[in-house]
């Protein structure tokens, strides 16, 4: 039977169309520059075991890991999915080099590694100063060739994890650098379209960070960006769901939360929220010109034609 989000908050809200059951939904209330009201969401598949990593394939295809199921799955532009990887190490997320090697965080054993149809991971990374990873579960590759990750732990409770919770960066020679340990669960990660600038979801917090990015790809300068409306005090202590990032040609900045999709613009200001019928995990631009947004969680796949699009490098 139909359903209808009756919270609307700033931005868009979704409602389920009509006659179509549960196959497509309708943005409500429009965001400028990023979303019409009206606009179609279909939902392309549900049922997967974890969906996580979305990354955008230059054919206008889209890989994704189902990370509880250990593969990695790539959906064609006409929506139809196969099996691209099918141990895939653990995989949790996606990135793109600038050698078009899909670089992924792997948690079966712990580490960063390159992964390709076919063939088995080829670890790039797995330990700092001696101690292994804890559990990689999101990463960003520049056009530096360096890749920043962040590890959270398995749990992220203190005294537990062999290494704090923190943001590394793997450099193009292959050294391993932590960029922040300070943040209560560092989750999604992202890079602005100059890539001068470094963004951090905290799952645990209320703001979403920025970090300044040298010419050497270099680190500093932790600050707060956004704050998330979905942030919330609980029994269990503060959470946002912060969770997947993305960004678009046009330097907005886009975060999975407990609330939706909130969609930032390149200062900061909150610019509305994308509800879904369920929490999304992460999110990416894909399609041939960039410019169809995929949301991914809780074992679904979601996809809404957009004003804008991705940025102009490969991957996300």
């Amino acid at each position: 039977m139909p359903f209808t989000c009756v919270r609307t908050l700033a931005g868009a809200a979704i409602a389920f169309a009509g006659a179509a059951s549960a196959e497509t939904l309708t943005v409500a209330n429009a965001i400028p520059g990023v979303l019409r009201a009206g606009a179609v969401i279909e939902v392309v598949k549900e049922g997967f075991d974890g969906t996580e990593g979305p990354l955008p394939q230059a054919d206008g295809s889209l890989l994704f890991t189902e990370n509880r199921a250990g593969r990695i799955v790539r959906i064609a532009p006409d929506g139809s999915t196969s099996v691209w990887l099918e141990q895939s190490g653990g995989a949790n997320a996606l990135a793109l080099t600038p050698k078009g090697e899909v670089v992924a965080a792997l948690t079966a054993e712990p580490g960063i590694g390159i992964v390709k149809a076919g063939a088995a991971p080829r670890v790039l990374a797995s330990s700092f100063e001696g101690q292994s990873f804890n559990r990689p579960n999101d990463l960003v590759a520049g056009r530096l060739g360096q890749v920043y990750f962040t590890d959270p732990g398995a749990n992220a409770v203190a005294g537990e994890a062999s290494q704090p919770v923190a943001v590394y960066q793997l450099t193009a020679d292959g050294r391993v650098q932590r960029v922040a340990a300070e943040v209560g669960r560092p989750n999604g990660i992202a890079l602005s379209p100059d890539e001068r600038t470094l963004y951090l979801a905290d799952t645990l917090g209320e703001w979403v960070l920025a970090f300044d990015v040298d010419a050497d790809g270099a680190v500093s300068g932790q600050r707060r960006f956004a704050r998330l409306i979905g942030y919330r005090q609980s029994e269990t202590g503060p959470r946002s769901g912060a969770d997947g990032l993305a960004v678009d040609a046009e330097g907005r900045v886009y975060v999975a939360s407990s609330a939706g999709v909130e969609v930032f613009s390149p200062r900061g200001e909150a610019l509305g929220v994308l509800e879904l019928p369920k929490a999304p995990q992460n999110l990416a631009f894909a399609g041939s010109n960039r410019d169809t947004l995929y949301v991914v969680g809780r074992g679904s796949v979601y996809r809404v034609a957009t004003l804008t699009r991705g940025p102009d490098r490969p991957g996300k």
